[in-house]
């Protein structure tokens, strides 16, 4: 389940212009870049995917100058076999706008996360896991306001279309490549308010040079302990410590 504003954990917007005139002249140009990566846990959206151990991940995006994007990122996963289901993998499709008004700049687009096979339709009180949603974010500064709409059923919850989340972050550069990033999330599943949670991360991201990142996130939410559990009982929405590692090229 991949954020868009922020892939893997959380991402790292770190940069700036050389100079006013370059700023004035150099003109946007469309690009194509790839990642892979790892991490001692995928979370998203503060629950872990994982079943809390480690995961393997990797996307490759095109940027389009004049501001559209499309892009595709995957991740190995559990959570879905533990549910019943049959797969070990999730596929997220997506595509969108970015653009400014003033200070403002914003983002647009859909997302498909995809979990071919899964099966879960087939396994009583689960929906299929295939999920789409719209979502809209703006930034203005360090602070990025985020909506994510489902427009199906949301991760196999039966009768959820119109789920949303909503979450507000900040990206804060510390200098010498170092980055901090608070987060706050709110997680609205429609007719089971059981379900819905708040999660929690703090997140300190290290630009390694040459393409390569790391980020340590302390992760929390208040999440249902008797709910979002594996099949031996352990809470996937644990207060706990992830590390990531991504090599963009």
């Amino acid at each position: 389940m991949k954020k868009i504003l922020v892939p893997t954990l959380i991402a790292l917007a770190l940069g700036g212009v050389s100079g006013l005139t370059q700023a004035q002249t150099a003109a946007p140009e469309s690009s194509l870049s790839y990642n892979v990566g790892a991490t001692t846990d995928y979370r998203y959206r503060g629950i872990s995917q994982s079943r809390l151990k480690p995961a393997v991940q990797g996307g490759i995006d095109y940027a389009d100058k004049s501001g559209f994007y499309v892009g595709a990122w995957g991740s190995s996963i559990k959570w879905v076999k533990d549910a019943g289901g049959d797969t070990n993998m999730e596929l997220d499709l997506y595509a969108g706008y970015k653009g400014a008004v003033g200070d403002v700049a914003y983002d647009v687009g859909f997302l498909r996360y995809q979990y071919s096979g899964n099966k879960l339709a087939q396994v009583p009180t689960f929906a299929n896991a295939n999920t789409n949603e719209i979502y809209a974010a703006g930034t203005m500064g360090p602070v990025t306001l985020k909506y994510s709409h489902a427009i199906s059923n949301i991760f196999s919850f039966i009768d959820s279309k119109n789920s949303y989340y909503v979450d507000l972050s900040g990206t804060f550069d510390l200098g010498s490549g170092l980055s901090l990033v608070p987060h706050v999330g709110y997680q609205s599943i429609k007719n089971s308010s059981n379900w819905s949670y708040t999660d929690y991360s703090l997140t300190l991201g290290k630009d390694l040079g040459n393409g390569l990142s790391a980020t340590a996130a302390l992760v929390a939410t208040d999440a249902d302990k008797t709910l979002y559990v594996t099949p031996a009982g352990k809470f996937t929405g644990k207060t706990g410590v992830v590390v990531g590692l991504k090599y963009a090229f």
